[in-house]
């Protein structure tokens, strides 16, 4: 009898311990490896880029107390969809015109590389990309506006099909390529007719213009002693716009939307003139696998630029993360103007801009210093009467011996704010804050234990306000 009684507890409580084994969290990251792809929608007479998105993801197996953050690929799988976009064949005669164009002949609504628009992604190193996406700007409800920023929905499954984690991220796109909206060209056959010193050229149907202009956004290596693409149209146009929009999308599209276009930064601040864009490859600059650093242009340090010698969109960081993952892409490095390529942050965190709340990841808060230095803290809200100001109230004990200081400011005017520590030369120690902000009073405790003996300062920003305070450290 006593067995018996056994065999029933074990039947009994088994159940309630294997369901009581928590089933681990998942996080996925997806971006955009360029900010904005644009294509031709008429192909008849001519092709610059044909239709080619790219998606990019990593899977992330979240951690706790005990144990760190896992980035995934193996035994997982990513699908990738965009909701309301289910086709692309007849909202641009691209199949019309591919195999005359490009030499094959991919199926309607498949594009270069074989992928659709929507099915599973490749595996590649730690992430997973689908290159070659051929989508348009015209979602299936409305084929006459353009819709640049549709979103695009991705999906992590284990082994057994069990979804895990999704996302949805902007798969940016537009068919304002400007020769002739802008203004600038009477009509595709105007451009074509400008080449009338090659002999024969367009006798045979449509030109795929990197077919004779090298080109590194396609692979191409040109031929017949054309320049390449980038330098014939910035030395073509150098005299007659300083518009990028006149080619680039565009004045609808507007791709430049991100956090330095806040800031009043133009594309010249970092690509430069139309002279500098075409001498520089003169001067044997790559277009597309040379571009600006973000380091060698002196707005940013080592610790906040790319790796050596790769572009931004290629580098990682943090855990082996990209830096696109956390920062957005090219010239959509959240925060946006655009609500859609702030939602995966704000789903993750709670506030749009970079992904730094670490617990997304984590599943806690660290106590140590993340990435670029940046130290999590909880900030604390505390009673007081309405702020007359922004700024930093107290830092107390100062001089400290603690290992700690608690430091105090308020907030006026809500929005984002920064809170960095520096040497007192300037150079910038750990970034201890970077928050969404309502108007209050708040106190934060600074764990200083592993400074160095000396005197700092602690810099609070955001919007035009600047507050600094110094504190000592014994």
């Amino acid at each position: 009898m006593k067995k018996k009684l056994l065999i029933v507890s074990l039947i009994v409580v088994f159940p309630i311990l294997f369901a009581a084994v928590p089933i681990p969290a998942y996080v996925i990251l997806g971006w955009n490896d360029l900010g904005m792809h644009c294509a031709n929608k008429n192909f008849s007479k001519m092709a610059i880029l044909p239709p080619y998105n790219n998606l990019m993801v990593q899977v992330i197996k979240k951690g706790d107390a005990n144990t760190y953050p896992q980035v995934l690929t193996s035994d997982y799988k990513v699908s990738y969809e965009v909701p309301g976009n289910t086709y692309s064949d007849g909202k641009t005669n691209f199949w019309t015109y591919v195999n005359q164009l490009f030499g094959v002949s991919p199926a309607p609504n498949i594009g270069l590389t074989g992928a659709g628009l929507s099915g599973f992604m490749d595996t590649v190193d730690n992430h997973f990309q689908m290159k070659g996406i051929p989508i348009t700007p015209y979602p299936d409800t409305d084929l006459i506006n353009e819709h640049p920023y549709q979103l695009a929905l991705m999906k992590a499954f284990d082994v057994n099909n069990n979804l895990l984690a999704e996302t949805q991220n902007v798969i940016p796109v537009s068919n304002e390529i400007n020769c002739v909206s802008s203004g600038c060209h009477s009509s595709e056959q105007d451009i074509l007719d400008e080449h009338e010193n090659t002999p024969g050229f367009n006798s045979n149907g449509p030109v795929f213009c990197a077919s004779c202009h090298a080109d590194n956004a396609m692979g191409t290596g040109g031929g017949s002693g054309a320049p390449i693409f980038s330098r014939a149209i910035h030395h073509k146009h150098r005299n007659l716009t300083s518009d990028c929009y006149k080619c680039h999308p565009g004045p609808n599209t507007q791709c430049f939307r991100d956090v330095m276009h806040a800031q009043g930064y133009t594309c010249t601040d970092c690509h430069g003139s139309m002279n500098t864009m075409y001498s520089s490859i003169d001067a044997g600059r790559q277009p597309w696998l040379n571009e600006p650093s973000c380091g060698a242009s002196g707005c940013h340090d080592a610790n906040h630029s790319e790796e050596p010698n790769k572009l931004f969109r290629e580098s990682k960081g943090h855990g082996g993360l990209y830096c696109s993952a956390c920062h957005g892409s090219p010239h959509a490095i959240t925060p946006t103007n655009q609500a859609n390529d702030n939602l995966q942050n704000i789903t993750l965190q709670g506030f749009a801009g970079k992904l730094i709340e670490c617990s997304v990841c984590h599943g806690i808060t660290p106590t140590m210093p993340g990435p670029h230095g940046y130290m999590p803290v909880g900030i604390n809200e505390v009673p007081g009467q309405n702020p007359s100001r922004n700024g930093i109230s107290s830092i107390y004990p100062n001089p400290s011996s603690t290992g700690k200081i608690q430091l105090v400011f308020q907030v006026k005017d809500a929005g984002s704010y920064r809170l960095v520590i520096m040497d007192i030369n300037g150079k910038q120690i750990a970034i201890v804050a970077h928050e969404t902000l309502k108007t209050g009073n708040y106190s934060m405790e600074i764990n200083t234990g592993n400074y160095a003996k000396g005197t700092y300062l602690a810099r609070l920003s955001g919007g035009k306000v600047q507050d600094v305070k110094k504190f000592i450290v014994n």
